[in-house]
């Protein structure tokens, strides 16, 4: 009887230690996922609170877009409005998308392979952001100085110190663009590895 009530307690233990040891990696599955999910999240408030700030402006050009009153101011007025409605959108959604994979569910093959392609399209959008940034200047700048100021920039002469703040401005963004881009690389990275942990 004594053998008997031994197997019996053993294959309890078993059953026990083989139950908390799937509890353990469901806490840690759960844990590793909530890490995921939190490498974005500061990221896409960041962003979001850029798309606002772009949304703003965009509403400010389309409420004094009859202010553009030449034909290459009003293409420079479109540029502008494209430049701040589509990129921030696609960035926004890029971000969602990135954010709620499910590193949980499916194979690691496959999430990695989901993961990595969501990443390269997000740095790819930070890459033609920043680019059309510095191109956007020469047409955001034309349509924001005839909308406050009412002056055509194409038919100013521009003083010396109009060029000082332009370059200034230039390389400021450029600074900024290195730092930005430097962090998105830095948190993208950071969340492959937390794939690759899973493996």
């Amino acid at each position: 009887m004594e053998i008997e009530e031994l197997q019996s307690a053993w294959i309890q233990m078993s059953q026990e230690l083989s139950q908390q040891k799937k509890l353990t990696n469901e806490i840690i599955l759960d844990m590793t996922k909530q890490k995921y999910q939190n490498k974005f999240t500061m990221l896409t408030k960041y962003e979001t609170i850029g798309a606002f700030i772009c949304f703003v402006i965009a509403f400010f050009v389309l409420l004094n877009f009859g202010k553009l009153d030449t034909w290459y101011l009003k293409v420079c007025g479109v540029l502008t409005l494209s430049f701040l409605l589509i990129l921030p959108v696609m960035v926004l959604s890029t971000l969602k998308k990135i954010k709620n994979i499910d590193i949980t569910n499916g194979s690691y093959k496959e999430n990695l392979k989901v993961y990595l392609k969501t990443k390269n399209r997000l740095l790819k959008l930070q890459q033609v952001g920043m680019a059309i940034g510095f191109i956007g200047l020469l047409f955001i700048v034309p349509v924001t100085s005839k909308i406050i100021s009412d002056k055509n920039v194409f038919l100013t002469n521009l003083k010396v110190e109009q060029y000082i703040i332009f370059a200034i401005t230039l390389v400021v963004l450029a600074f900024f663009c290195k730092w930005a881009y430097k962090g998105y690389q830095k948190i993208t990275q950071s969340a492959q590895d937390l794939i690759k942990d899973l493996e």
